[in-house]
Order: C-alpha cells, then structure tokens, then sequence
C-alpha cells in the first residue's frame, strides 16, 4: 500500500531526479508473415504491425497524462527478420527493412528492432543475405535498428561472423557518413542476446516470445545519484542497500506501467527491465553515480568495483519489486549518452581498455563507442571477439555498438543528437589483430557450459 510519503517521493523523482520509463516497446511475432515473393513478405509485415500496433503510441500517451510519468519512447520488436525472411525465393532483404521503417513511421514510433540475425554457431543462407544487407538498410531507412548474435556461452564465439562483422559495420559508417556514421548507432553485435529486451538498437522478439508482448525498460540514474548523496562516508553495505531501495521503487512504477500498458492494448505482460539507461543531460549519468561513491573521476581505479557493486544492487532491489524481471536490468555504460562519461574520456581518465574492464561487471558492454574513421575492419572485429569472450566466459550479455567515424580522429567530436547524444573520439590501440581475425571457425564454448 501506498502512503502520501511513497507519493510525494515518485513524484520529486519524476519532477527533478529524471525518473523516466525509458520505453514501451511491443513484441510483435512475423513468422506468419513468411512468403516465398519477398513483396507479398514486406507487405504482410507491414500490415501486421499496423494492426498489432496500432494504438501503442495512443496508449502510451494516455498513461503518460494519467499517472504524471514520462514514457520517452513507445517502440516496437519484431521476430528476427533472417527467420522470417528464410522463406522468401527472391529479392532483397532491404526490401523488407524499408517495410520496417514505413510500418514504425505510420504508428508514429520512435523505433523498430528486430532486423536481426542469429548466427552464435553457424549461418543460414537467409543469415547471410540479411547481414550483407545490413550497411543498405540502416543507410535507407531512419528508424530501423539491427543486431546479429555471434556468440552464446553454450555455443561458443562464431569467429567467421565476428569478422564478417567488422567489415559490415566500416561499410554501414561509409555509407552513412554524412551523418558522422549514424547508421553504426543502429547495429548492435551480441553475445548472449536476450529475447525480451525491450532497449534499442538491440531489441528483438525472440523465437520464445509469445505472439505479442509488452517489455518496459525504466530508468533513473538521477535517482540512484541522489539517493547516494544521503549516504555520503558511509561503509559500502549502507551504500549496496540504499540503491536497492531505490531500485525497488524504480521498478514498481514500472511493474504499474506495465499492466497498464498490457491491458490496454490487450496484449500479454512481458518484463520489466530495470537498467539505469542514462541520457546526455545533466543529472542523469552512471558516470556520476560512480563518483558519488568516492571516485574523483569515472574511470580511475577503483571503478570496476564501483560499477559491480552498482550493478548487483540494481538486480537484486528491481527483482523484489516484479515478478517478471527480465531484459537486461542493470547499469548501462553508453559513452555517448553519458554526460559523466563523456567527461571522462575527454579528461583522459577513461579509456576504451578501461570500459572494457568495466563491461565484465555491468549490463551490456561497449555501447556508443566512437573511433577514428581509418580504424580497420580487423580491428572492429578484434574488439567484437574481446566483448563476446567476457560475454561467453562469464555467461553473461555483452555487445559492441562501435562507430568508426569517418574522417574523424581521436579528440574529434561526433555528434547523433536526441538520446543518442554526442561522442569524442577515442583511441584504439594501433598495433594489429589481422592475422587473429583471418584464422575464421570458432572459439569453442567453455568447460562451465557443459550443465546438462
């Protein structure tokens, strides 16, 4: 039960801590939507998810207005296109990724996920066909994002994919150049890809997932950082306790939501994912959580421990509030979307060796990395195999969302805008991986996956 104490508290998070629900985002099953004629596929695809979807952003906004809490973004998941797409005889995928876009746009969403393959163990014809037209698809479209899962911890790492990867991602840079590689912010490599993750770029309806659900992704760094000023030289159990108490109020706003949100649009609760998500404003970085636990600045020593301990706590306070947590939940460390995290790098405390280190304890991995544009393939794909090892090692999701920014060099700035923020260029260690990426096969799956 609620007291006026419980109210007033969400209320002042809402109002001056930046507590958001991040996303609604709608799983939506296409395996219907196979055809043999790729049009007569994109065409059912479009139908489908203009009948499916049709009120979500109605929805979203009407609970916005009722419970007085801001829902950023309303956007949709699709069954990974390279499944649904197998069928088709002829034509290109791109075909279908501009029905995506056309689709999302008429329900006026702010994106759609699921241009996706998996392909941890090995590729299908239609897995191949879906990659090679990645670069063309995030060039053509807006608001399409995409994914390819190269490795689980029970398959090990597909190496040929990894490398296949690195090339696919300086082609979509090229081909979106004008835009300081945009395209890159919409393709997300993962390991251990979950099937409920309602975050972009990554999201996708897995083949496990129902015939349509409702994911919502909360967020509150601001909340977190707060809370933490109350808590100021205390030991570290008074601070792992104080996050999740706040995590569990986090995400009871997010369980009300949720069941709003699912029946409203008729369709089934899936998740909550609570993962601190930050955005560019000020007051809502992880980076300032970190350091509000004692760290002169993100990325020194000491902030791998910070960010476990962060991370841990967020898990432990959002599964007490929901019975259906789910996602990714945790901490995220997008550099670009981070105001703390920019602010790191720029000062030189950060390194991109440093932030891989820090992915071994948080959410996901290197997200909204930008590098020099001349970085090669090779080396793209060197830092892929890096992230999909802690992933598989440690059986957890890690993933790579790198923009090797063309014509730009280290100390460079690029700029997305929205969410998406701004990001100075980092530097990438020079000496080369090629002859490491050229083996191809796979990394076998470690002793500890053997559970059966």
């Amino acid at each position: 039960m609620l007291n006026i104490s419980d109210i007033m508290q969400t209320v002042n998070m809402i109002d001056h801590q930046h507590l958001d629900i991040r996303t609604i985002t709608l799983g939506i099953s296409l395996y219907d939507c196979a055809d043999p004629d790729i049009n007569r596929c994109a065409g059912k695809i479009y139908d489908k998810i203009c009948r499916k979807a049709a009120n979500l952003v109605n929805v979203g906004c009407e609970i916005e207005r009722e419970y007085g809490i801001p829902i950023v973004n309303k956007r949709i998941s699709v069954t990974p296109i390279a499944l649904v797409a197998a069928s088709c005889e002829n034509g290109e995928y791109s075909i279908i990724g501009r029905s995506l876009d056309k689709a999302a746009k008429t329900c006026g969403v702010d994106f759609i996920g699921g241009y996706s393959a998996l392909v941890h163990k090995g590729f299908t014809d239609a897995d191949r066909k879906l990659i090679a037209s990645i670069p063309e698809t995030l060039s053509a479209t807006d608001i399409v994002c995409s994914s390819v899962n190269v490795a689980t911890t029970k398959a090990g790492i597909n190496m040929d994919a990894v490398a296949l990867m690195g090339k696919v991602i300086k082609k979509t840079a090229e081909l979106t150049a004008s835009n300081d590689g945009l395209g890159c912010a919409k393709l997300v490599i993962f390991a251990n890809a979950v099937e409920d993750n309602p975050f972009m770029a990554g999201a996708f309806h897995g083949p496990g997932e129902p015939e349509c659900a409702v994911n919502v992704g909360v967020s509150g760094p601001g909340v977190v950082w707060r809370a933490l000023q109350d808590v100021k030289g205390e030991s570290f159990d008074v601070v792992a306790e104080t996050v999740k108490r706040t995590a569990f109020r986090i995400t009871r706003m997010g369980q009300v939501v949720a069941h709003a949100a699912s029946e409203r649009l008729g369709v089934p609760f899936g998740i909550v994912d609570l993962s601190l998500a930050p955005t560019p404003a000020q007051g809502d970085s992880v980076a300032r959580i970190l350091e509000a636990m004692g760290l002169e600045t993100c990325g020194t020593h000491g902030t791998t421990a910070a960010l476990a301990l962060l991370n841990d706590a967020v898990k432990k306070g959002g599964v007490m509030a929901s019975g259906h947590v789910g996602g990714l939940s945790g901490a995220f460390i997008p550099v670009s979307e981070d105001e703390g995290m920019i602010s790191a790098v720029k000062s030189g405390v950060l390194s991109l060796e440093k932030l891989e280190a820090m992915t071994c304890v948080c959410s996901v991995g290197l997200d909204m990395i930008a590098v020099p544009g001349s970085t090669s393939a090779d080396t793209i794909s060197a830092i892929i195999a890096d992230e999909a090892a802690i992933g598989v090692i440690n059986n957890k999701t890690t993933a790579v969302r790198i923009i090797p920014a063309p014509n730009k060099n280290v100390g460079d700035n690029v700029e997305f805008g929205g969410l998406l923020g701004n990001a100075p260029v980092m530097k990438v260690n020079s000496v080369g991986s090629s002859e490491f990426i050229a083996r191809g096969g796979r990394i076998p799956a470690p002793i500890h996956s053997l559970r059966n």
